[in-house]
């Protein structure tokens, strides 16, 4: 599958990317802020992810969540089971998780004196200007006071998003909304390969990527996770999004327990230029 980790010239780049980003944000998917083993979030992990949001902020970046995992969270609450549920049913289970993820953001962050804010977004909000430009003030206001915004889909009055969307795309429009310098997509997998490498051995790891082309898209596959709506087509249909807008996209193995330090201390990653 290609090298076990980044040569000098990768961590270099990302060196300097990570310097240079004052604005950075930081996507997770439901696969890792959901235990389905235990049939909740895990805390310890959001925690751990909580000091490397710390760290990022001593820094002096200003950090934004776009966070997965309220409809997994819900269907645990209302035990609606892990199989295929109606749409309505996705809603309410969305509305359920969401206090609950809200909540479990809130105590993570405040572990290290971090105001978080929830902010629930459609897809209307960041295409239409008039809402474009109030989501983009009230997200720039809680920035400027010092607070970490986190932003999820407002799954509970958008159908079209439960059915055919995904965070990944929210968090690209949410960069270049608030003209982000940075995206990353904390994942369960380390960034593209030239196939699925939990089928193919051969599968070779792309460090960087400078043009988001139809050899690039042939290469993204499906998500192993029931649970989860996103996968590497996704991800780089939000690699477009962002990058068409002047922002730089990352993928990274978050199931770390502090992956933004893993990554910085050499963690693979696939950089989308």
């Amino acid at each position: 599958m290609g090298n076990t980790s980044p040569d000098i010239s990768d961590n270099q780049v990302l060196t300097t990317l990570l310097d240079r980003a004052n604005r950075i944000v930081i996507k997770i998917g439901s696969a890792l802020v959901f235990d389905p083993q235990a049939g909740q979030a895990d805390a310890r992990w959001m925690t751990a992810l909580g000091n490397d949001i710390a760290m990022l902020r001593s820094k002096g970046k200003q950090i934004i969540l776009v966070s997965s995992g309220a409809i997994a969270l819900g269907r645990e609450r209302l035990n609606l089971g892990q199989g295929t549920i109606r749409l309505e049913q996705k809603q309410a289970a969305a509305a359920t998780g969401q206090v609950e993820l809200a909540q479990k953001w809130q105590s993570a962050l405040s572990t290290y004196d971090i105001q978080t804010a929830q902010i629930l977004l459609a897809p209307e909000d960041t295409e239409t200007r008039r809402r474009h430009i109030n989501a983009r003030a009230t997200t720039t206001t809680l920035l400027e006071l010092g607070v970490v915004p986190v932003v999820n889909e407002n799954d509970t009055i958008t159908t079209y998003e439960i059915r055919f969307g995904d965070n990944d795309r929210l968090a690209a429009r949410v960069a270049a909304m608030i003209s982000a310098d940075l995206l990353i997509l904390l994942s369960d997998v380390d960034g593209l390969y030239t196939a699925n490498p939990r089928h193919d051995d051969t599968a070779e790891h792309i460090p960087e990527i400078h043009e988001i082309s139809e050899k690039i898209f042939a290469m993204g596959g499906m998500s192993h996770q029931d649970f989860a709506s996103g996968g590497m087509t996704t991800k780089l249909s939000a690699a477009k999004i962002a990058t068409q807008a002047g922002v730089a996209m990352l993928i990274c193995d978050g199931q770390n327990t502090r992956p933004v330090s893993a990554l910085m201390n050499g963690g693979r990653f696939s950089l989308f230029h």
